[in-house]
């Protein structure tokens, strides 16, 4: 019996619009998941004048699944991110690297344009759904299926331990969960925000120190920072951060600003130090589940602003994102849900 499901597409002109879809009946190994809710990621903003479904944080309840899935069965709660799809088999697939998938992952905004999360339903091999903790509300799990996941890689992917200074550039989206991350790691964490109010969250989100970028030629930090992490739509000024940093530190860029602009960073001073720039977006896809037990057990929650999951919502979301008047993510709820 074939599927018909709705979902909400970008288009040249920025006008976003609903469009149903039909597919086959699933497959031995498909699920298929009805959403109950959507984070608005700041990647999305990428896709608006895209001709595809848009949404890549999503979360429902499993409605169906092929006759060989072991992993879900009907009534599940199930997550899923920017990753859809993987041939797995591939030496990157079989280390659980499916993003680094070597004939191509099915990633939003490349492939499978007829799904995404702004909508009522998705169709995914069971190994890209992930079940969501009994104790997880739905609305603080979307964030976390891309934004939890891409701060995680970073926190445990690259030997990050509970004794070193982590650093957060940036208290947003991204930001205000790496602070909950990384402190609930045992980290020392350092938040940097060019806006001063901001320090009072900063500190209740588990922060141990906080300190002004803006208009400061210097930084002045308790303790050298091993980690940073770059939260920022922007890309910041390393110079002003490579003093407070320890020797042979890492650097993670994890925002993907506006237009893709090149990024001009002062090699011989990394060099020197011994620094390193690791791009941590994406890490295994076993990992998601482990993030989400451990966002369960430490009540790791993003902050969230919910909007219904209608055409409405959808602008009114998309618009206070792109304006930067989110805090710090926007979540958007089915009407039945």
């Amino acid at each position: 019996m074939a599927i018909t499901i709705s979902t909400y597409r970008g288009s040249a002109s920025g006008e976003i619009s609903r469009k149903s879809t039909s597919r086959p009946d699933l497959s031995d190994f498909e699920v298929f998941v009805k959403t109950t809710h959507s984070g608005v990621c700041g990647t999305d903003l990428h896709y608006t004048k895209s001709e595809m479904a848009l949404g890549h944080e999503g979360v429902g309840i499993v409605a169906a699944i092929g006759p060989k899935v072991s992993t879900l069965k009907v009534g599940d709660r199930a997550g899923w991110g920017f990753v859809k799809g993987s041939c797995g088999k591939c030496t990157e697939c079989m280390g659980g690297n499916v993003y680094y998938c070597l004939n191509g992952a099915d990633v939003y905004g490349k492939s499978s344009l007829d799904q995404g999360s702004f909508g009522d339903g998705i169709v995914l091999e069971e190994n890209f759904f992930f079940k969501i903790p009994d104790t997880m509300a739905s609305q603080h799990a979307a964030p976390l299926m891309c934004g939890g996941w891409t701060v995680w890689n970073a926190l445990q992917g690259h030997g990050i331990k509970s004794s070193d200074s982590v650093g957060v550039v940036g208290i947003g989206g991204l930001g205000h969960l790496a602070i909950q991350f990384a402190s609930k790691m045992g980290c020392m964490v350092t938040a940097f925000s060019a806006t001063a109010s901001k320090e009072r969250e900063a500190l209740s989100l588990g922060a141990d120190h906080f300190v002004v970028t803006a208009g400061v030629k210097e930084l002045v930090v308790p303790r050298t920072i091993d980690h940073l992490l770059i939260e920022t739509n922007t890309h910041p000024d390393l110079n002003l951060f490579l003093p407070i940093l320890s020797p042979r530190a890492t650097i993670y860029p994890q925002q993907i600003p506006s237009g893709f602009p090149d990024w001009t960073i002062p090699f011989m001073s990394l060099l020197d130090k011994g620094h390193r720039i690791v791009f941590a977006t994406a890490g295994p896809a076993d990992q998601v589940s482990v993030m989400l037990d451990f966002a369960a057990r430490n009540e790791v929650k993003p902050i969230v602003e919910m909007f219904p999951l209608n055409d409405e919502g959808i602008e009114t979301s998309i618009q206070r994102l792109r304006g930067g008047r989110i805090r710090y993510r926007a979540v958007l709820a089915a009407q039945s849900s």
